[in-house]
């Protein structure tokens, strides 16, 4: 099975990081929710998470995949930790998967990884007058090579299914929405 890393930053947007978490395990994929600081990690609007481990003991890790949910201040804290820009830049040159979602895509852009890329994001998050090389599209979820980005909490579970499909297949995608209830 695929090993995803989804770091949880103070200030992160909940309901995009638990349905990531939730739907990616539904799929039976090992996910590993690591808090950039230790102990627990509250989110954007109060909730309380408490990581499966501290970003310091796995960020040498190697992982299929790499999902950053977004939210405010939580996308900030993402993008001023150093140990996050190097996970991208090892997954980057490792040509492994590499997600964000809501204000998260805007780390990307930061890193350089959105450089010449079709994405999306939470309407503003990217600035196109400073990234003019990225091509902003508003697109729920939009895949250009080894990235994937969505733009907030209403794509969160369109997000997390693609990256099933993405990790998995289309198959597995299937089974785990069929039990979603979700209508069509």
């Amino acid at each position: 099975m695929p090993r995803v890393l989804v770091p949880l930053a103070p200030g992160c947007e909940e309901l995009e990081a638990v349905t990531i978490i939730d739907l990616l395990r539904r799929a039976e994929i090992e996910v590993v929710s690591a808090g950039l600081e230790p102990g627990p990690v509250t989110c954007s609007r109060g909730t309380v998470l408490i990581p499966d481990a501290d970003l310091d003991d796995v960020a040498e890790d190697d992982f299929e995949m790499v999902v950053l949910p977004g939210g405010q201040p939580g996308a900030t804290h993402l993008d001023r930790d150093t140990r996050i820009h190097d996970l991208l830049a090892r997954q980057a040159a490792a040509d492994r998967w590499t997600a964000a979602i809501c204000a998260a895509p805007s780390v990307l852009a930061s890193t350089g990884l959105l450089d010449g890329r079709s994405a999306t994001s939470f309407p503003g998050a990217i600035d196109p007058e400073r990234y003019p090389e990225i091509r902003l599209l508003e697109q729920p979820v939009v895949i250009d090579g080894k990235v994937i980005t969505s733009r907030g909490p209403g794509t969160a579970m369109d997000f997390a299914l693609q990256l099933i499909e993405l990790l998995l297949d289309a198959e597995r995608r299937a089974a785990v929405e069929a039990k979603l209830m979700r209508p069509r």
